[in-house]
């Protein structure tokens, strides 16, 4: 066999923090780029439907020290993007134990390099808590022995970031905005594309000793200035108004009420603020081939992006964002608040997956029907579509079709549908079902979402919630016993 004929097999990379935000776009980098991927994640049915067939998913948790020596089995590089920021308890205390966990893991594998992301910002007393455990992170996984490439980024940029959503949700929200002084302090905003730029390119970057990078955008703004920048991007006019007395403990309850970021979450990252974000030290402007976007290109890219971005990875995605309990009346995400429920089941996708195909229509709702009819009623009062359309086809939608007051979005056979309200509301919302194999059974997610307009749409929201909740509850029970009772019958009378 010649030389030329023969193909030089890539690492095999170990992905922690893939059901993430930064960590789902980083998988389908990866797998772009012909890496041979393996996911570690604590439910791995929730992630193998959007991983590649050739993408490896085991069942793991970095507190977990058992799980992870299988895990890193055979990995030559490891990829660190877990943290505990979501959870309950003390984030410290869970982010130090899995660091340790994981670097003692990856040096008995052998692993050849740990790639780590973390934050920017001057070590001191002043470091905020969160700043401070990411970059304590970044020393424990050092101190391992294996070589970790570490970078330190500032606000990351990307519709479904965290960050971003808490500017944009003031921004749209809020004519005048009464700001503490911390919108004064400097930041270096990157955009996700290049976060990912970055860290793509570490796998293959010659490595003789453990290395810190300091990443950031082009442009170095204030968090004034970048809300600005935003409001100029959507067209909107904006007015700032300073004030010294509002600490970031007060502003973290405000924007608690305000934004749609988890408060628990939100509180985290405002005492942060305080803290410059800016690079310091260029060095990986010389050694990867990444040029960062400006802020505005980066703001641009975002909101052009942002619908398919939606879809595809979002920072609540992360099982760590949820804590210890749901949050009251859905998880707040960037202009959308999103409920979830979820339920398990013996059926196949196919089966599980039956009921919610022929959702509407003449087969209904499962559920409380006669509530559904009375909003398709209330609909038609106030020159809405009501529930007078049905459905086209019976057995199977399609992509674009009227659903009652819906409008099917998108549909994949045996997994996924999602409708958009066509209903008059005072916003815009959307009913996902998805169903997702698991050892012996499947996996049914029915996820309400809504992106309220103003405060008239929050009050709607919240004044209907108990309502939705127990409706929704209801029609996620009744599709899994539909679905029950069909296979049941089929198996009683046989094949037809």
């Amino acid at each position: 066999m010649s030389l030329t004929s023969m193909t030089v097999e890539k690492p095999r990379i170990l992905l922690t923090g893939a059901t993430g935000y930064v960590g789902g776009r980083l998988l389908k980098a990866l797998e772009g780029n012909g890496y041979r991927v393996r996911c570690l994640a604590r439910r791995p049915e929730f992630l193998r439907a959007r991983a590649s067939t050739e993408t490896e998913v085991v069942q793991g948790d970095v507190l977990d020290k058992d799980s992870l020596t299988p895990a890193l089995a055979g990995v030559n590089i490891a990829y660190y993007l877990v943290h505990s920021m979501g959870s309950g308890g003390s984030f410290e205390e869970q982010d130090r134990t899995a660091a340790l966990n994981f670097g003692q893991a990856a040096r008995r594998a052998g692993a050849g390099r740990i790639i780590y992301l973390g934050g920017l910002g001057e070590q001191g007393r002043e470091l905020s808590e969160h700043l401070r455990s990411r970059q304590e992170v970044g020393k424990l996984l050092r101190q391992s022995g294996v070589p970790v490439i570490e970078f330190r980024s500032s606000v990351v940029i990307g519709s479904g970031s965290v960050s971003f959503e808490m500017v944009r949700a003031l921004v749209d929200r809020l004519p005048v905005m009464i700001c503490p002084k911390w919108v004064r302090t400097p930041t270096q905003p990157i955009a996700i594309e290049d976060v990912i730029g970055y860290l793509v390119e570490a796998a293959g970057l010659p490595l003789e000793r453990s290395e810190v990078f300091e990443i950031g955008g082009a442009d170095i703004v204030s968090y004034g200035g970048l809300m600005r920048t935003y409001a100029g991007e959507r067209g909107l006019r904006r007015w700032l108004i300073p004030v010294p007395a509002l600490t970031p403990w007060l502003s973290s309850l405000w924007l608690g009420l305000v934004t749609p970021v988890y408060a628990r979450v939100g509180r985290k990252l405002i005492e942060g603020v305080r803290n410059p974000t800016v690079v310091r030290d260029n060095r990986a402007l010389q050694v990867f081939s990444v040029r960062p976007r400006g802020v505005r290109e980066a703001i641009a890219r975002a909101l052009a992006n942002e619908e398919q971005d939606f879809a595809q990875t979002r920072w609540s995605d992360a099982l760590s964002s949820a804590g210890a309990r749901k949050s009251w009346a859905g998880v707040r995400l960037g202009s959308r608040i999103v409920d979830q429920q979820t339920a398990e089941t013996t059926l196949s996708p196919a089966a599980a997956f039956a009921p919610i195909r022929r959702i509407g229509g003449r087969n209904g709702w499962y559920f409380a029907n006669f509530l559904w009819r009375i909003r398709g009623f209330i609909d038609l009062l106030v020159s809405g579509v009501g529930l007078r359309r049905g459905r086209r086809n019976p057995e199977h939608p399609a992509v674009g079709d009227a659903l009652d007051f819906w409008r099917v979005e998108a549909y994949e056979p045996d997994r996924r549908l999602r409708l958009f309200a066509e209903m008059k509301v005072p916003g815009r919302a959307w009913l996902e079902f998805e169903v997702e194999p698991m050892a012996g059974g499947s996996v049914v997610r029915q996820t309400a979402m809504f992106e309220p307009a103003g405060l008239s749409g929050l009050a709607y929201w919240y004044a209907l919630y108990p309502f939705h909740a127990w409706i929704f509850r209801g029609m996620l029970r009744e599709i899994v016993k539909r679905g029950q009772l069909a296979t049941a019958g089929k198996e009683h009378h046989g094949p037809s």
